[in-house]
């Protein structure tokens, strides 16, 4: 039996969350470090957590509230990535369908069989491990009726037709990728930033020299040093210039009051200053809502395209900075973990979250290695140069074996990795 299998749940090179998000611009002169939505921050920091429920009489209330909130957007995420899988398979099924090629199974998921149907000779099935899922096809099944040079199988059909098949997954994606823009563009509007002056302290770390000179969580920067109008870079290179030195901040405060103070960075270890906050650009977010249908297709168009580009480049630049970025490899657990937050924080993300996993899938795939569609692609290509000359089934299915071995096993892999990651794991280890 032939199969297209498809492995897109832990294969993500894709930002951690989509765009435009102040938190994925913010710049630590604590560390490096993701600056976590207001509404994230009794997840993150279990300590706090803990020191409300103690003060708090009705914290068992809203601890319950928070968790039915959690699973919600759990389940959105998980059923965002069940959608996109779903929509990958079922490319490659309606691909061979229409063109009257013989399938035999369709499969969500790996390994053993949760549940089945049949339907119309097709095997419909739900597996074990949510690795992605794969259509198959009779061509090699040793207990199939149908006699091996029967033309409706895919492996004697033309290679026109089977490329038409195995792209088809790809295909997919993006165009459902493209759907899901529009229909945000549609229902909600394009979330749009619009420039603020000056700079935002998302965070001030507690002990560290901004909190013991004055600032605050949700100041913005005004001045440095007299310098009006300032952006991070020059709020960071000034900090780091002047360790132990006064370095006067004029900040807004409440949206009202101008004040003013005089900060001494501490010292690193490298000698440059530190103040311990979190600054991101100042802006506002507001919605771009279309006036007509053609207005909503351009601008859907204009942010399919700027969803595709992100992707692209972050692939690009986990290939060039493997080593640095292999750790980042993502599996279902991890994006499921990214979309729920996503989902917690507003409808907007998680139709761009839907939109980027499409997309990452459909680039991922394309890739010549084994067990991907673009690995299909590579061999039906060899056998093109080669004058339409087939490649030997054995040699083909070889190929094919070891890398799905090798992708199930790295799956499973960051399954266990992700899990042991998750916040709640780590507190009760």
């Amino acid at each position: 039996m032939i199969n297209l299998s498809s492995t897109p749940t832990f294969f993500s090179f894709a930002p951690s969350s989509p765009r435009p998000q102040p938190s994925a611009i913010s710049f630590s002169l604590l560390k490096p470090s993701y600056s976590p939505p207001p509404s994230l921050q009794s997840l993150l920091y279990p300590s706090r957590r803990r020191r409300r429920r103690r003060r708090t009489p009705s914290a068992p209330r809203a601890i319950a509230a928070g968790s039915l909130e959690g699973a919600q957007s759990v389940l959105e995420a998980a059923s965002v990535l069940a959608a996109i899988i779903l929509v990958h398979e079922s490319g490659h099924f309606l691909a061979a369908r229409l063109q009257g090629i013989h399938v035999s199974k369709f499969a969500i998921g790996f390994g053993p069989v949760l549940a089945r149907f049949f339907a119309n000779g097709v095997e419909y099935s739900l597996r074990a491990f949510p690795l992605g899922g794969f259509v198959g096809f009779p061509d090699d099944d040793p207990v199939s009726d149908i006699p091996p040079d029967d033309a409706d199988l895919l492996k004697n059909r033309p290679i026109l037709d089977r490329f038409l098949v195995i792209s088809a997954g790809v295909a997919a994606n993006i165009a459902f990728a493209y759907l899901i823009v529009f229909t945000q563009v549609l229902t909600v509007g394009l979330p749009v930033q619009e420039g603020l002056p000056g700079v935002l302290v998302p965070e001030v770390r507690p002990g560290s020299a901004a909190a013991r000179d004055g600032l605050r969580t949700g100041d913005v920067i005004l001045a440095v040093d007299g310098a009006p109008a300032p952006s991070v870079s020059d709020v960071v290179d000034i900090v780091k210039t002047n360790p132990k030195r006064n370095v006067a901040i004029k900040v807004a405060r409440d949206g009202m009051r101008s004040l003013e103070f005089d900060v001494v960075p501490d010292e690193s270890s490298d000698g440059t200053g530190r103040i311990g906050v979190q600054l991101s650009p100042n802006f506002r977010l507001s919605k771009l809502r279309p006036r007509n249908l053609a207005e909503a297709t351009t601008f859907a168009g204009k942010e399919f395209l700027g969803l595709t580009s992100t992707v692209l480049d972050g692939l690009k630049q986990t290939f060039l900075n493997f080593s640095q970025s292999a750790g980042k490899v993502s599996g279902p657990v991890a994006i499921i973990a990214v979309g729920a937050e996503v989902a917690r924080s507003s409808s907007d993300g998680l139709f761009q979250f839907a939109a980027i996993i499409n997309l990452n899938l459909a680039v991922i795939n394309l890739l010549p290695l084994p067990a991907l569609d673009g690995g299909s692609l590579a061999l039906l290509l060899v056998e093109a140069a080669r004058g339409g000359r087939k490649i030997p089934r054995e040699v083909e299915q070889r190929i094919m074996s070891s890398g799905i071995l090798l992708v199930v096993m790295l799956g499973l892999f960051l399954i266990v990795r992700d899990t042991l990651n998750l916040d709640f794991i780590k507190e009760m280890l």
